[in-house]
């Protein structure tokens, strides 16, 4: 029979290594609880302000919940990681760091928001949201940011950038309901989790969405002998902004030879609609599109003219 299994709250490590023990040892089929700290260990917190970003230890970045050791797992095998429910803490924060993020010419002075992760704080279709400001609600869709096997021949690897072993891959579909899969690349596996986020559009263009701590249960599943490249992720029947399908939206554009800066142009100019459409200082421009915009790939076959687009959902503007 299939056991279910818990990593204790103080069972972390902040780097990706063959030789970290395991938290603990399952069985193809076997259920694990997760609880899992913000992205700066505790760092930030209720009541934290932008002057603390300043006191932020970088080497305590990225707290991974694991390792998670697999009963025969081997190289060449298939990894399914079920998402079963996930559910934040009650809080999180959203900041702009020096030097980091896609803009971060443009924004080099740091800035933090904390926002209300109150469960009861529901929209009038009853999902759960939080709020930048009085009239602008943003849906909480809680998923972990970081997901990942142990790379190949790993010591003391740092958990970004991502790779084929998936990782710090901030893909925001990975909400409860999905099943992530991933190459397996050392024996056991040794799957980690964290960084989760309570909302973040495509692209997470400020380096972060809505950091928080937050409580989960996965379902693994082993494949022996399925051979993939790189992560792979089934979504069940549904629209992936179902959250927001009630309104229209509205979108910026950024063309030219560089996807890169295709994507700085599109944000760029969405920053400047937020601000003489709704009257957003340019932080919080910066921040809303981190949050809900979904960059898109609009066109890359043109003569190497490349379009990105920026999408403003507008059923996040209430009242």
């Amino acid at each position: 029979m299939p056991s279910t299994h818990v990593i204790a709250s103080d069972l972390v490590h902040y780097l990706w290594d063959a030789g970290t023990a395991p938290a603990v040892h399952i069985q193809s089929g076997d259920t694990v609880g997760v609880e899992t700290r913000d992205v700066a260990d505790n760092q930030i917190f209720p009541g934290s302000t932008t002057a603390d970003l300043a006191n932020v230890d970088f080497a305590r970045l990225y707290p991974l919940a694991g390792p998670v050791h697999v009963a025969g797992a081997e190289p060449g095998d298939t990894l399914a990681v079920e998402i079963l429910s996930l559910e934040t803490r009650g809080w999180g924060w959203t900041a702009l760091l020096p030097g980091l993020g896609l803009l971060s010419d443009d924004f080099p002075d740091p800035y933090l928001r904390l926002f209300d992760l109150d469960p009861a704080q529901r929209d009038a279709h009853g999902g759960q949201v939080t709020y930048l400001r009085d009239d602008i609600a943003i849906p909480v869709e809680p998923f972990l940011g970081t997901m990942g096997v142990c790379p190949a021949g790993a010591a003391g690897q740092g958990v970004m950038p991502p790779g084929s072993f998936g990782g710090n891959i901030d893909i925001r579909q990975l909400v409860a309901g999905v099943t992530l899969y991933l190459p397996v690349q050392e024996p056991g596996a040794l799957f980690s989790c964290g960084d989760a986020h309570a909302a973040q559009g495509d692209g997470e263009v400020c380096v972060t969405g809505i950091e928080s701590p937050m409580g989960g249960e996965l379902r693994f599943t082993l494949h022996k002998g399925k051979r993939i490249a790189a992560p792979q992720y089934s979504i069940p029947a549904g629209s992936l902004t179902r959250r927001v399908d009630r309104g229209g939206w509205y979108g910026t554009t950024g063309v030219g030879g560089d996807l890169y800066r295709a994507a700085q142009d599109a944000v760029r100019a969405m920053i400047d609609h937020l601000g003489a459409a709704r009257g957003l200082s340019r932080e919080e421009a910066y921040l809303l599109c981190s949050l809900v915009v979904d960059l898109k790939i609009s066109e890359v076959v043109d003569a190497g003219e490349y379009i990105v687009s920026a999408l403003l959902p507008d059923a996040v503007f209430v009242g």
